[in-house]
């Protein structure tokens, strides 16, 4: 019996072995098969409603494509000194952007020094004009002696700067070049939190990179911006945005500028989850007066503000835990004279609602000084509505109107220029005179070796108590002229040569 089982157990072995190698053989002597299907790209993964009511896909691809060759790199070149590093860049773009911005925007040390211009940033810009008028943020321009553009093409060339606005951190610059394919802006008012966007710039030097998200918040405010009447009112993204994207474009799946890509929220200074950009409306207000005015324009009410809340309501015994609370009001202001007071709640202006200072501030940064606006304001637990009458920066209330001619010459110059106030001339032991503020890459100006700061009391042995008065002495000059002043800090009196060209 114990015989019997061994033997078959024996066959059975042998049987197995014997499958197993015919198997084995005939599989080795097979031609491996993949299935290879030519159907084209995948697409039609996510859905969305129209705006009939529609449902259709979400197609990143025609978006891209539309805008692609709209975005255009930026490299700034200038002779930054041994201790400049990464100080060309504001210090809160630095905090948010952290040890990052080293890497692509100081120079290394034992780079040999030279007086010849070198790369010291970088960043992204948005065609939005056929005739070569470009968008960037004013830090990617920042302290650059020579601007150079890059588009999809390879092709590069040199950039003026038409003007820049330090509060909302833009810029305007042109590129001798006709025919560019440029971007729309849309009414940023309606965009939607949840609404798809896309974001195109060229983070870490990688050109033409889109990456998409949607608007995860409006009215942001970061604090980021440092200068006096800074106007923080972001659009938050969680499209990627890294080192490099800043002065890119945020678009609507319809290829519409939504915004300007300006800064991220990182620990690291790479993508961590949020980006910001500032509102296309914004853009427009501030490309329009630069075009007209040379600078931009800006309507203020004259109060000091902070956001409506739960415990300040408890506080000060509100009716309401929303809008945007007057801590104080101005003298001489706009808001002191159309009646605003203290303790008011500012809830809506024009009709549309207001539930945070970002949002008062953004709204009223896209208006005029001059302009007339109906606020709607609770009052000891009643709304009502107050009409105010803006006012600009000086206190104004139109605003100021400038030739052709003049905004011609001044752009060629290269400068923005301030007339000194009587106080800033007892204090500086001058009689008057005009102060440059800020130099543009590539102008007349800066070609003199001249600095930021100095202060011209007088063209060709003429007194100069004014910006007007500037205008006027250069437009008489038929040659070169001779640039008379000084430095705040040094009592020396100085003189540059400026040419005619």
């Amino acid at each position: 019996m114990n015989f019997l089982k061994m033997f078959i157990s024996a066959v059975t072995g042998g049987l197995i072995v014997l499958l197993s190698l015919i198997f084995f053989d005939s599989s080795r002597n097979k031609a491996l098969s993949v299935d290879y299907r030519d159907s084209g790209n995948v697409k039609q993964a996510l859905y969305t409603k129209n705006d009939d009511g529609e449902i259709v896909p979400i197609d990143f691809t025609v978006t891209a494509k539309l805008v692609n060759e709209s975005v255009v790199s930026i490299t700034s070149f200038g002779t930054p000194t041994a201790s400049q590093g990464n100080q060309n860049i504001p210090e809160p773009f630095r905090d948010f952007f952290g040890d990052q911005w080293e890497r692509f925007f100081q120079q290394p040390e034992q780079q040999p020094r030279s007086d010849e211009p070198r790369p010291i940033g970088s960043g992204s810009g948005v065609i939005i004009n056929e005739d070569g008028y470009i968008v960037t943020n004013f830090h990617v321009i920042r302290n650059a002696e020579r601007l150079s553009v890059t588009f999809l093409d390879n092709e590069t060339i040199d950039a003026e700067v038409i003007g820049t606005d330090p509060t909302t951190d833009l810029a305007l610059i042109k590129v001798d070049r006709q025919d560019l394919p440029s971007v729309a802006l849309m009414n940023s008012d309606n965009v939607e939190v949840g609404e798809w966007v896309l974001a195109v710039g060229n983070p870490f030097n990688l050109s033409s990179t889109v990456t998409a998200g949607i608007v995860s918040a409006k009215a942001r405010r970061i604090n980021i911006l440092t200068e006096q009447y800074a106007v923080e009112s972001f659009i938050q993204t969680d499209a990627a945005i890294n080192p490099g994207n800043s002065g890119g474009a945020l678009v609507n799946l319809r290829g519409e500028l939504v915004g300007i890509n300006t800064a991220i929220a990182s620990p690291t200074g790479s993508y961590a989850g949020y980006g910001f950009a500032v509102p296309s409306n914004l853009v427009k207000k501030v490309v329009n007066d630069l075009l007209e005015f040379g600078e931009v324009q800006r309507a203020v009410l004259g109060v000091t503000i902070r956001n409506n809340n739960s415990v300040l309501a408890e506080e000060n015994n509100l009716e309401t835990n929303s809008g945007v609370y007057i801590d104080s009001v101005m003298a001489g202001s706009a808001a002191e004279e159309g009646g605003i007071q203290e303790k008011d709640i500012i809830i809506s202006v024009e009709g549309r609602d207001i539930e945070t200072s970002a949002e008062l501030m953004e709204n009223i940064a896209n208006r005029k000084p001059g302009e007339k606006i109906k606020l709607t304001v609770i009052r000891d637990g009643k709304e009502e509505e107050i009409e105010v009458t803006l006012k600009s920066l000086s206190g104004e209330r139109e605003e100021p109107t400038a030739s052709a001619e003049n905004r011609e010459i001044l752009r060629d110059l290269g400068a923005e220029f301030r007339t000194l106030t009587v106080e800033e001339s007892n204090e500086l032991n001058v009689d008057g005179g005009v102060i440059i503020e800020k130099l543009f890459p590539g102008k007349l100006l800066r070609e003199t070796r001249i600095r930021e700061g100095f202060i011209i009391t007088g063209v060709d042995k003429e007194k100069i108590n004014s910006v007007d008065e500037l205008v006027r002495k250069l437009e008489e000059s038929e040659g070169g002229v001779l640039i008379e002043g000084k430095y705040p800090d040094d009592e020396e009196q100085r003189y540059f040569g400026l040419s005619s060209s």
